[in-house]
């Protein structure tokens, strides 16, 4: 009896390791297959540790679209992003933005059509390394961006260029199921202004930011993930000293309609930046924001 006891024991505490295995590794490949605002896998804005990278395959390819409503003043923001995960440790990207202007006469100038975003990234430690399930997966990444003519760039009359070097830590913790809990964090030298949206910064300044995710079944073979971000910003953009641009707060989810097929559409809404200065209202603090991300 104590044989079958133990054996019971056994086969009970092997079933949960192999739960939480898949389990992890479902909740991995839900955010691998997710890109963010400038084509890195990540949530809305911030990056994960994570890539779009699949163990086995060569190349892993990942296309996304993106939508910001940023109001009346700023106007209308669309993203094409094409990512591809080499191996399970490298993505590279490019991201086209294209912007409508706002129709604020005065304010609604500073906005111009768009610019160009390059992404990559390298996952320096995997998560769970050496089988330490208290390990996160670590990365490094880098955006840079061209022919931005936005604020500085138009007060100017110029094309300006500015960009990102991150460094990021994600962890999916299962053993909080069964609502899976994902939380990430990191730094970021950069000196772009709201991803470029706003133009460049005055200098590079170090910035940081995270995130924090629940994860769901839904209904059928579905996955829904509620998520927050936080991102600091570059306090005063460029040739703007008396314009205090606030941290970036998101609010989102994700539906993942089945782990079978990498697709999956965020909602959310965005806190960007509403009076930034005595009479100057950009209108951009509570703004709906959409994505869609498919991997072949």
């Amino acid at each position: 009896m104590k044989t079958n006891s133990s054996k019971n024991q056994a086969g009970r505490i092997l079933g949960i390791v192999v739960a939480g295995v898949v389990l992890l590794l479902c909740c991995t490949s839900l955010w691998a297959q997710n890109l963010g605002w400038e084509g890195e896998t990540g949530v809305f804005v911030t990056p994960l540790a994570y890539t779009a990278g699949v163990e086995g395959k060569i190349a892993e390819p990942v296309v996304g679209f993106h939508f910001l409503d940023a109001g009346p003043v700023i106007g209308q923001f669309y993203q094409v992003s094409i990512t591809v995960g080499l191996g399970k440790r490298f993505e590279v990207g490019y991201t086209s933005d294209m912007h409508v202007e706002g129709g604020n006469a005065e304010l609604s100038p500073l906005w111009h059509n768009g610019f160009n975003i390059f992404n990559g990234k390298v996952n320096l430690l995997p998560e769970n390394f050496k089988k330490q399930s208290w390990v996160p997966a670590v990365s490094v990444g880098f955006i840079a961006r061209t022919q931005v003519h936005n604020v500085g760039g138009a007060i100017m009359n110029q094309n300006t260029s500015n960009g990102d070097i991150y460094l990021v830590a994600s962890k999916t913790i299962t053993q909080t199921k069964p609502i899976p809990i994902v939380i990430s964090g990191g730094v970021r030298g950069t000196n772009a202004e709201l991803w470029g949206m706003a133009g460049n910064a005055p200098n590079w300044q170090a910035r940081g930011f995270g995130a924090v995710a629940f994860v769901f079944k839904g209904p059928k073979a579905s996955t829904i993930i509620l998520a927050s971000e936080v991102a600091q910003e570059p306090l005063h953009p460029q040739y703007l000293p008396n314009a205090n641009i606030p941290t970036t707060l998101t609010y989102c989810v994700r539906f993942v309609p089945t782990a079978k097929q990498k697709l999956n559409f965020d909602f959310g809404i965005a806190q960007v930046a509403g009076q930034i200065a005595p009479g100057v209202n950009l209108q951009a603090r509570s703004q709906v924001a959409a994505q869609v991300s498919y991997g072949f």
